[in-house]
């Protein structure tokens, strides 16, 4: 359970789309208070999946053959066989996708300028929206095997929402203690992030897919 928590954790916080936005957020006025709503709203997804599954199982994992175990696994296996199709369609697209990364860039301007006058309330929406669900889902099917009665699992779950949510705290108190540095340093990540967006989301989804798909299917022939 640990490594996989770790594993679509790490997939999360890499995920190209979010820290685009968010880069955007905290570059806007009051980009700090926006910031800080955002993760709050990010980490309260991540929390409020794992209190669920937590609720359904009583923090008492189901037996391994179990009905409840097997569909689990089940789960994360058609998670990872949905990463891998989608990972891979983006790696078709991935032409058609730089063709257009001229009119992405140009638009950025009218983009930060929506966010000025965006609320804080717009900025937890947008971090709701742009939750990666499918891996987040994975995340939950994992929690499944999350046994309360020992102190490691809880060290688990915090280490997954805190490293789910890694490069957004980042981000976020690099502006706090070096505000003039962050903005001009942030939009140069955010500018070259847009140029290889696409190679990211396509290696994220495929290692993941892959690592899900083969753990998986191992589980459920073992």
């Amino acid at each position: 359970m640990v490594l996989d928590l770790l594993l679509i954790a790490l997939a999360i916080t890499l995920d190209p789309l979010p820290i685009m936005a968010f880069v955007l957020v905290v570059s806007s006025t009051r980009g700090v208070w926006k910031g800080l709503v955002f993760i709050l709203a990010w980490l309260a997804c991540l929390v409020a999946v794992m209190a669920l599954v937590l609720a359904l199982t009583g923090g008492d994992p189901p037996s391994p053959r179990s009905a409840p175990s097997t569909a689990g696994i089940a789960v994360k296996l058609a998670i990872g066989v949905g990463l891998v199709l989608y990972g891979e369609r983006r790696r078709r697209r991935m032409r058609s996708a730089r063709e257009s990364s001229s009119y992405r860039s140009t638009s950025s301007a009218s983009v930060t300028s929506r966010m000025d006058r965006s609320s804080i309330w717009a900025a937890a929406g947008l971090a709701v929206f742009l939750q990666p669900w499918g891996m987040v889902a994975a995340g939950a099917a994992t929690v499944l095997e999350a046994d309360l009665s020992h102190s490691s699992s809880f060290l688990a779950l915090f280490g997954f929402a805190i490293l789910a949510t890694a490069s957004l705290l980042a981000a976020e108190l690099y502006v706090v203690f070096a505000p003039e540095a962050a903005q001009a340093r942030l939009m140069k990540l955010r500018a070259w992030m847009q140029g290889h967006q696409e190679q990211a989301i396509v290696v994220i989804c495929l290692l993941l897919g892959l690592w899900l798909t083969g753990n998986s299917i191992y589980q459920l022939t073992s």
